[in-house]
């Protein structure tokens, strides 16, 4: 059993309290669909963290926290992005946000099965000895076995599956299975959003963007399941590494250039609307990147209405419901920020003038050639940013020449 107590700012005394038997996946956040809703507290996310059982080392089961909040989870005091979940743990949901206080009532015994896995390393998904898969409770969505969640966003939740019979590819592999979230479900513009993603990237063709797989319905639910990537986003990196070298940073932005002139080169041309750290994978084999998450992707020509974009990010002119490819190129100044100072591009924006812009003068590690590329690539004006990928990538390489 696990209790978790949400405390009085004040007096640290219990005010509310969750119980759980033997729950493999606990999640907190605003949305409606957590076991945990805080949803009058503006500064926790919609899905800010989930509690995990996992294999410990040293046998049994463990609890480990894995947040992926906007603002930041706290565990005993200290900013983490995954930790090993202790008794007694303090968990503060952003810097002013809700404090919760988790106590592990009773470890919970692994389930007997017909092989003992033994030698099978800590974190493995699969058996070495047995070659199934290492999971506590079974669930399958068609012929395809779910082995963990991978994330949770406001349109839908992505997981790590396996194709045991090679119906996608004509092997049994790994893939990620993104299923739309029910409350999202009854939104028309969300079924949109997430059916126009699963149409877009059957049309793609390019080696940093995830291969499409299958688009269908089962259960009254509607799944996307697609290529994974062996890698790590790069707000992960800097949250966990700190700040990169110029020289690496340019190199992946120059390859981002090279994923986004390829969706701008489209008929109709393709605006991603989402460039941003966390949909920036790093794949592992090749330390080339890849471009995540289509599900904002919008098509030139069709309609304008929706805004869509993460702060800090996105452009002027797709605040206001009116994207167009340079707002793409515009986000490439701030992901850059990001990588290196590792702070929120936010802190370094300002008004000159009428305009709010992005200004890196104080950042030490910006070459001022550099710097120069990432202004003119955030200028809040059309007519002054780059107007293609492929200009502003050649100067991105003449800042390493």
């Amino acid at each position: 059993m696990i209790t978790i107590a949400l405390l009085d700012p004040q007096t640290q005394t219990p005010i509310q309290k969750w119980n759980f038997d033997n729950p493999s996946i606990i999640r907190v956040g605003r949305a409606s669909d957590n076991e945990i809703v805080l949803a009058s507290c503006l500064e926790v996310s919609r899905h800010h963290l989930e509690l995990r059982q996992i294999p410990a080392t040293e046998g049994g089961l463990e609890w480990q926290l894995f947040a992926s909040g906007t603002n930041g989870t706290f565990l005993n005091g200290q900013l983490v992005s995954r930790a090993r979940l202790p008794d007694e743990a303090l968990l503060q949901l952003a810097r002013d946000g809700p404090l919760l206080q988790v106590k592990l009532v009773e470890a919970v015994a692994p389930s007997p099965a017909r092989c003992d896995h033994a030698g099978t390393p800590p974190d493995s998904l699969f058996c070495v000895r047995c070659g199934q898969p290492l999971v506590e409770k079974e669930r399958f969505v068609r012929s395809y076995q779910v082995l963990r969640a991978l994330g949770r966003g406001g349109m839908g939740t992505t997981y790590l599956a396996w194709d045991k019979t090679g119906e996608l590819c004509g092997q049994s592999q790994t893939f990620v299975l993104k299923e739309m979230n029910a409350d999202m479900a009854l939104v028309e513009k969300a079924r949109e959003l997430f059916e126009r993603e699963a149409r877009v990237l059957k049309g793609l063709d390019h080696p940093g963007i995830p291969q499409y797989y299958d688009f269908f319905l089962e259960k009254g639910k509607k799944y996307l399941a697609m290529e994974l990537i062996h890698g790590q986003n790069l707000e992960q990196r800097i949250y966990e590494k700190g700040p990169i070298a110029p020289q690496q940073a340019i190199e992946w932005m120059i390859q981002t250039c090279d994923i986004l002139g390829y969706l701008h080169s489209l008929a109709p041309p393709l605006v991603h609307r989402d460039v941003k750290p966390a949909n920036l994978m790093v794949r592992s084999i090749d330390n080339q990147i890849v471009l995540l998450d289509f599900g904002a992707v919008k098509e030139i020509g069709t309609p304008m209405g929706t805004c869509i974009g993460a702060e800090g990010y996105s452009a002027p002119e797709q605040d206001r419901g009116q994207p167009c490819p340079q707002s793409d190129l515009y986000a490439i100044g701030p992901t850059l920020t990001y990588l290196l100072s590792g702070e929120s591009p936010l802190k370094y924006y300002q008004y000159q003038g009428r305009d709010y812009r992005l200004d890196v003068a104080s950042i030490p590690t910006i070459a001022p050639q550099l710097r120069q590329v990432i202004e003119k690539a955030s200028e809040p004006q059309l007519r002054d940013r780059y107007h293609t990928a492929r200009e502003l990538a050649e100067d991105l390489a003449q800042c390493c020449s």
